[in-house]
């Protein structure tokens, strides 16, 4: 459905379309900016936000149906808090006209917890007069609310731990064996023969200098390590010997004598090979993910993952046996072609396993992605009960003596859901909790690696160039950019 909104005495666009995009996901707006509300009749469908003589009104008109809403202003109200009353006003409209009731209210940041640390912090850590907000300020309800407390309780230990002297290291590796269906990451299909090879080789070798290069920076500063993260892509994607070439450099350039954490992203079942898991071992990272996304044959197939259930099952116990104690691993709810009971069924069959981590993610339909383009798809994506899935996979995560310690949410997530990191008590990744808090200087290295700098509780970025090919190209450019680190450390 196409909507053009229109914006009446007020500039506030970011917000208000992010309100708007609770209740229409994935979908694309025109926008009008004018001074007041047109004499004549507007023409198609619209949704119209803004200021009208003393009061904020709100309205939409789509299918032959119109409905508005209009409130007193306060002469009171600086430009943050008009801002969220036309955004309320704003959620109650079409919650009202969707009957569609999105769980996190108007919540519509990446970071839920770290809004409620800042409503935490602004009421004295009373827990009742923040959930108070949650509820009347922000629509949150009860069970997002409960979960929110949940893992802001479960981080508030690990943040007491951080030394704000170390810092992360992310290492990009952004190649997988194919392309998921729902997948926008400016990741590469691998192959190991003709041009795609000799751009690899390319590639790891000028990974390979920019660490080399970046830890000499290190070197001249007081810093030290915390944690290191391989993600991507695939890191196992590339051969045994490139990864060990990667992780050797790693541990040549930098002191990994005050790591606490380490992390190898193995994510695809098919890429997980014994010569793969030992050089991820023997180079120091005790902590891996290998992810199924789904335990029904037909939805891997569906989603172009060209791996088994069967090949999930064997890496996973390979990694056992080579002497990994501390596994993540990753399903999506809301999968095409999914059902309640093949997801439950994912559910339980992965917490047969025993894993230390498991990670609940909900579909996000991004419009790079190629389910969003895929029409028919997307749409039956969106028919999922997706909420019973999460649900469920609440209730029995809790059940097993699982602790929620991470959670953000995306753009175009099915019925306006979250993705949740789950761990035994103890195994809680500091890295995911660091990177979702903002809160610790992630150094990052690779194609679509952005470095975030935190200093006085203000965070600087440093991007490299995304894909691998420009990454290779702009090569010295990238290493200009890494001499910013110093200055801003």
């Amino acid at each position: 459905m196409d909507f053009t909104i229109y914006y009446i005495g007020q500039e506030f666009k970011y917000q208000i379309e992010s309100t708007v995009k609770l209740f229409y996901p994935a979908q694309t707006f025109k926008h009008e900016f004018l001074e007041k509300k047109p004499s004549e009749p507007i023409e198609g469908n619209y949704i119209l936000t803004g200021i009208k003589q003393d009061k904020i009104i709100a309205e939409i008109k789509a299918e032959e149906k119109f409905l508005d809403k209009s409130q007193i202003a306060e002469k009171s109200w600086d430009e943050k808090n008009l801002c969220m009353s036309i955004c309320r006003l704003v959620f109650k409209l079409l919650e009202e006209f969707t009957e569609k009731t999105p769980s996190w209210g108007i919540l519509t940041g990446v970071r839920p917890v770290k809004q409620l640390g800042t409503i935490l912090k602004q009421v004295d850590y009373n827990k009742t007069k923040a959930d108070e907000i949650l509820k009347n300020k922000y629509f949150c309800i009860a069970e997002k609310r409960e979960l929110a407390f949940k893992v802001h309780d479960v981080q508030e230990n690990i943040l007491k731990t951080l030394d704000k002297n170390k810092f992360s290291l992310y290492v990009s590796i952004p190649f997988c064996p194919t392309r998921c269906a729902y997948c926008s990451f400016a990741s590469q299909q691998i192959q190991h023969k003709g041009t795609n090879a000799n751009l690899i080789n390319e590639y790891v070798d000028n990974l390979c200098k920019e660490i080399e290069y970046t830890g000499k920076l290190i070197a001249d500063t007081d810093k030290k390590i915390d944690t290191v993260y391989f993600g991507g892509g695939t890191p196992t994607s590339i051969t045994w010997q490139q990864l060990e070439k990667i992780m050797q450099t790693v541990a040549k350039s930098f002191d990994l004598s005050k790591m606490r954490e380490y992390t190898v992203e193995a994510g695809r079942p098919d890429t997980v090979t014994k010569e793969k898991l030992e050089v991820i071992k023997q180079y120091g990272a005790k902590r891996i993910s290998i992810n199924p996304q789904t335990l029904n044959q037909q939805v891997l197939d569906a989603i172009g993952r060209k791996h088994t259930v069967e090949d999930f099952f064997n890496a996973f116990s390979l990694a056992r046996q080579v002497g990994f104690d501390s596994i993540n691993c990753d399903i999506i709810a809301g999968l095409t072609g999914d059902t309640n009971q093949s997801f439950f069924d994912t559910i339980d069959g992965i917490l047969k396993l025993d894993p230390e981590n498991i990670t609940v993610h909900t579909l996000s339909i991004k419009r790079a992605s190629n389910l969003n383009a895929e029409k028919n798809s997307a749409q039956q994506a969106v028919k999922t009960h997706t909420a019973d899935m999460i649900d469920y996979s609440q209730k029995r995560l809790l059940e097993s003596n699982y602790l929620p310690y991470y959670l953000y949410r995306q753009k175009n997530m099915l019925d306006n859901l979250e993705n949740v990191g789950w761990c035994k008590k103890g195994f809680e990744s500091l890295y995911n909790i660091f990177i979702m808090e903002e809160i610790q200087t992630i150094i990052a290295m690779g194609a679509g690696a952005s470095s975030k700098i935190v200093k006085d509780g203000n965070i600087e970025r440093i991007f490299n160039y995304k894909i691998p090919l420009e990454y290779n190209k702009h090569f010295d450019e990238v290493l200009n950019r890494k001499n910013q680190i110093l200055q801003l450390l």
